[in-house]
Order: C-alpha cells, then sequence, then structure tokens
C-alpha cells in the first residue's frame, strides 16, 4: 500500500497538469506585467517579454467594412509605451484562454481599452508564446479592435 502512494505522489508531482499549471501561470504572469507596463508608461520590463523580431499585427474592418491589417515591429510598440503620455493607458483584460503545446501556446484575451478614464475601442488579443530555455516568450501578438458590441 505504501508503495502504491509513493507512486501516486510522484505521479502526481509530475503530471503534464501540474506542469501547465505553471505554464499557464507563466504566460498570464507575462501578459499581466506588459499591461501593467503600458499602464505606468515604463517600458524597460517589456523587452524581456518578446522574443527578438516579434511582430505585432492589428486586424479590423475601415470606414467602407473593409478588413485592414497592420502589421509592425514589437520594437516601435515598446517605444511608445516607453514615451510620456498625458493621460494612462489602460488595457483591461477580460479574460485569459490559454492553450499549450510546449513548446507552442496561444492565448486569447478579451480586452477594452481606455485613455485615461475615456473608453476608446475593445477587441480580442491573440499571443503565440513560444517556450525556450524553460522561459515563455512572445513571438507574436496580433488584436482586433472596434468600438460597437464592447462590455465596458
Amino acid at each position: 500500500m505504501k508503495s502504491v502512494v509513493i507512486a501516486l505522489i510522484f505521479f502526481l508531482g509530475t503530471s503534464p497538469s501540474f506542469c501547465q499549471d505553471d505554464d499557464h501561470a507563466q504566460i498570464t504572469a507575462q501578459i499581466k506585467t506588459m499591461f501593467d507596463s503600458m499602464r505606468k508608461g515604463d517600458n524597460t520590463l517589456m523587452t524581456d517579454l518578446f522574443e527578438e523580431g516579434a511582430m505585432l499585427e492589428s486586424v479590423y474592418f475601415n470606414k467602407e467594412g473593409e478588413t485592414v491589417s497592420r502589421e509592425s515591429p514589437v520594437t516601435q510598440f515598446i517605444e511608445a509605451v516607453g514615451q510620456a503620455h498625458d493621460e494612462v493607458w489602460d488595457e483591461r483584460i477580460h479574460d485569459y484562454d490559454i492553450n499549450i503545446d510546449p513548446p507552442l501556446a496561444i492565448a486569447w484575451t478579451p480586452y477594452s481599452f481606455y485613455v485615461g478614464k475615456k473608453f476608446s475601442h475593445c477587441g480580442v488579443n491573440v499571443f503565440t508564446f513560444v517556450k525556450t530555455d524553460g522561459n515563455w516568450k512572445i513571438r507574436q501578438l496580433r488584436d482586433t479592435r472596434k468600438k460597437e458590441g464592447c462590455e465596458e
């Protein structure tokens, strides 16, 4: 009986679900750090969150209802966050839907964005993470943007 208990403890301690809980926590922390940094206007922690060469892409409908996709290097985003702003850039995440198959993970995070206290837009962020040397890094960040049908 004692050997069964020891085997069970060993199995549970090495179970992928326990590892996945730690991975979920790390990924969630990375996302929270990014948006906390943005609210503070301090980009000093951001560089470590992204893989070198990471890209951002915004996908939205223009006034004519056509899909527009705008891609930019993450360095532009990091630079913009580090600039002084008259009002706080506040991206509020509503949920974290994270799917992991190491070394790859996807996080789907619906959000609402405010400039100061004024609502600006909402959408969904889609983060692609890659785990390298035991650390999750953002490889790509895509978002949608809209002004209607939003959670405020």
